[in-house]
């Protein structure tokens, strides 16, 4: 199966509008970067300043392709990947990383309370949330992820190739980036927070050497700040540490000159 010809149509067969102003001048561009699931971008930073050319796929996003006008080399995506989304033709063969963020609320086991409330119905979108992400991944042929925090995934899709804590990669950020961009009130300085974080890997990725920083024994306060079941602490919570996004391209991407 070649690249971009998985079972669901592309994004040009649903998301027209303004294709063909994105990608006819891009067929011959840098590698590219894509991340599904992926609201704020962190994860796409370090490989955009590099050079790639980063797509952040979610249904946040306006609906279409659009060129952020403040991070040049990325695109948003608004669109829904259970619904069609699988990278266009025109840049598939170009695709070098992909990383993926699925939808954790239905299966996170910090909601176990939850799970009969929430019903069947509700772990079926979730396993077919990552099983798009991992059925991606292999079609693309590249080095890619899926991250979830400690999750029934583990008992549906197979134990996951690694775990970590945010802290364990915080000693990527500088003295100057230790402050979050974002959420400075609300997510540590250098990520120095626990969270046991999981990955299931594929493509030839590469697990990033550590270089953790101190963080308060026991269990992370952040929680406290961060409950409740609205959008914003949910884009809050699921944010990618910026260390771990730095550490990723390191192990895995290429400065393009």
């Amino acid at each position: 199966m070649g690249k971009g010809s998985g079972r669901r149509p592309d994004l040009k067969n649903k998301y027209e509008a303004n294709y063909d102003q994105v990608f006819n001048v891009h067929k011959d561009g840098p590698p590219i970067a894509v991340f599904l699931f992926d609201y704020t971008g962190i994860m796409a930073e370090p490989w955009r300043q590099a050079g790639y050319e980063c797509y952040i796929v979610d249904l946040q996003h306006k609906e279409g392709i659009y060129a952020d006008p403040e991070r040049p080399g990325l695109f948003t995506v608004g669109a829904d990947i259970r619904e069609g989304w699988t990278p266009p033709a025109d840049i598939a063969d170009r695709i070098s990383f992909l990383g993926s963020f699925p939808e954790c609320t239905n299966v996170a086991v910090s909601g176990a309370a939850h799970f009969k409330k929430k019903g069947p119905r509700a772990l079926a979108l979730s396993l077919d949330l990552f099983a798009t992400c991992r059925e991606l991944g292999e079609e693309l042929g590249c080095p890619y992820f899926i991250e979830n925090p400690v999750s029934t995934f583990s008992t549906y899709c197979g134990k996951p190739d690694f775990t970590f804590d945010p802290y364990e990669y915080g000693g990527y950020l500088t003295d100057d980036e230790a402050v979050h961009p974002l959420y400075p009130d609300n997510i540590a300085a250098r990520d120095g927070y626990t969270k046991k974080t999981c990955l299931w890997t594929g493509g030839g990725f590469n697990m990033p050497s550590k270089k953790p920083v101190e963080t308060p024994k026991g269990y992370s306060l952040q929680h406290t700040k961060l409950g409740g079941k609205s959008l914003k602490t949910k884009n809050i919570r699921s944010a990618t540490p910026r260390g771990f996004a730095k550490a990723v391209f390191a192990a895995n991407g290429q400065v393009q000159k």
